[in-house]
């Protein structure tokens, strides 16, 4: 073998041939390039690309004149706004850390990540002050805190009397500001929905945003100028990095702060929207709502959908509407949708029913995820592609986290061996396609939203008629999954649903209880364990 390597010499990257990889260059060329088209529509507001990029640079230069820069933390709690949407590019661009809180959690939960963050600055949308109010009674932090007053709200109240208007006011548009020093540096922080007590803190770095927003837009075909709904929060693993997939496409970022059947529509027709992201709750929303507000549709919409495996009958509904769906999957591990269900046009000659069963597996890896397998969860072998075996699914590449912040040994677990373990239980078919059929975890997914069946099951023990609980996932037409309990009394105790039910709701999030409760003996193994697979069995 040939020790000498000729390109081993005088080949060294520099600064006129290497650039870290950022999402944040796409906002810089979509301004240089489209100065003029569209980047946001928000109702009667519309900001152009220049615009949208001036305001990001004023928000970055205001938060490096108050000294927030590299290793801080901003937290932004907002719907789906042009405020939020711009702090995926000027949070950065200060060097700092976006982390975009879930607007579904508890003030306990929120606190959490106000206190693990550090949130240096927490920037909150008037609809959710009194939630960050009490957030803010639980932590020690003294953040500078900053109110969203959009004009189109009319309710709630300024949480305090600085406006985001009013800060970014305070930046210098002709600030000249830095790219990362190196594209490893942290982007964002995303936190999971607490699938074993206190969620945790998931790190993404500039590179994999760069490289999921591009695999976003190979995955689905975006093209040019896409004209995007925001129906997927972007509090959502920073809504699965389409803000900078729009801004790589010089598209258009609509917003909609509640999403409703009506609104959705009515949007996608007055500005001609052409893609939007959603869970299977969405689809099957759109499904059902009334014929008349689904006239007028004469150009071809994308629906990206993922979260609970979507019924191939929601898929098959949306399609007969001419809706064309793409089918993904992925964690907040891996920065929103790596594993995307990629039509073959072998599948076009098939009746729309079969080809909506195939639409609903969760599909083979996105272009710039590296790799994929479902193996053993012990030996790590992969499994046979026999779509019958069942294994793990295992993932690597650049469309992995950073890993865990403040949590070395979590992250060490998850990473081992060169694979990200997911957690989730699935088979491999012979055409490489993956498809889940359960979750390792007992998550529960409804309506997007990650609910573990640990921590309802934490709160039941507190109740004081409750002897032994089992919480697992029960089909809903609305949320695709909602929690229901199997319940054991303690001796004299009458079971009462509705107070069960009421008690829970007293003592987490409401979309965390059950929906449902059953009180009756639990099934168990010889040593103890209950069997969850056999109270499965009641829906089958």
């Amino acid at each position: 073998m040939i020790k000498h390597n000729i390109y081993n010499i005088g080949l060294d990257k520099n600064d006129a041939n290497f650039t870290s990889l950022t999402p944040i260059s796409f906002l810089h060329r979509a301004a240089q390039v489209y100065p003029k088209r569209t980047a946001t529509i928000h109702g009667n507001i519309h900001r152009s690309w220049k615009e949208t990029q001036t305001r990001c640079i004023k928000l970055a230069s205001a938060l490096k004149q108050h000294g927030i820069g590299e290793g801080c933390t901003v937290s932004v709690v907002a719907p789906n706004l042009p405020e939020l949407f711009e702090c995926h590019f000027g949070v950065p661009m200060s060097g700092a850390v976006l982390n975009a809180v879930n607007t579904r959690l508890d003030a306990e939960a929120i606190a959490f990540i106000f206190q693990h963050a550090e949130s240096k600055v927490i920037i909150v949308d008037k609809e959710f002050t009194g939630l960050v109010k009490r957030a803010l009674k639980m932590v020690d932090l003294r953040p500078l805190v900053i109110a969203i007053d959009d004009p189109l709200y009319d309710e709630g109240k300024l949480i305090t009397d600085l406006t985001f208007e009013q800060f970014i006011d305070k930046g210098n548009e002709n600030e000249s500001l830095a790219m990362p020093a190196d594209e490893w540096d942290a982007i964002s922080l995303n936190y999971t929905s607490g699938t074993t007590g206190n969620p945790k803190g998931v790190v993404y770095h500039h590179r994999g945003a760069h490289l999921n927003a591009i695999s976003n837009v190979m995955s689905w075909d975006m093209g040019k100028h896409p004209v995007y709904l925001w129906t997927l929060p972007m509090f959502h693993c920073n809504g699965w990095c389409f803000p900078w997939s729009i801004a790589a496409t010089a598209g258009v970022s609509v917003s909609l702060r509640h999403v409703r059947a009506d609104a959705i529509f009515s949007s996608i027709k007055e500005h001609k929207v052409n893609h939007f992201c959603g869970a299977p709750i969405v689809l099957n929303m759109l499904n059902n709502a009334d014929d008349s507000l689904k006239e007028g549709i004469d150009h071809q919409v994308k629906a990206m959908t993922a979260g609970a495996a979507p019924p191939a009958s929601v898929i098959e509904g949306m399609e007969s509407m001419g809706f064309e769906v793409t089918h993904t999957y992925g964690l907040t591990e891996t920065y929103g949708p790596c594993v995307v269900c990629e039509p073959q046009e072998s599948w076009t000659a098939l009746n729309l029913e079969e080809r909506a069963r195939l639409k609903s597996r969760q599909g083979v890896q996105a272009p710039m995820q590296a790799d994929m397998m479902v193996g053993d969860a012990e030996t790590m072998a992969p499994v046979p592609q026999d779509g019958k075996t069942m294994g793990e699914i295992f993932l690597r590449g650049n469309l992995v986290m950073k890993g865990y912040l403040k949590n070395p040994s979590t992250t060490d677990d998850s990473l081992a061996d060169g694979w990200f373990r997911t957690g989730d239980l699935a088979v491999w078919h012979p055409d490489s396609y993956v498809e889940i059929k359960d979750r390792s975890k007992d998550i529960i997914i409804s309506g997007g939203e990650n609910i573990s069946s640990i921590e309802v099951e934490d709160v039941l023990y507190r109740h004081h008629d409750v002897e032994e609980v089992a919480v697992i996932a029960m089909p809903d037409e609305k949320w695709g999954e909602v929690p229901c309990a199997f319940i054991k009394l303690k001796d004299d105790a009458e079971g009462d649903e509705a107070a069960i039910i009421s008690f829970c709701r007293d003592q987490m999030a409401h979309f965390k209880a059950p929906k449902k409760v059953v009180f009756t003996d639990l099934p168990k193994t010889s040593t103890g364990k209950i069997q969850k697979y056999v109270l499965r069995k009641h829906f089958d």
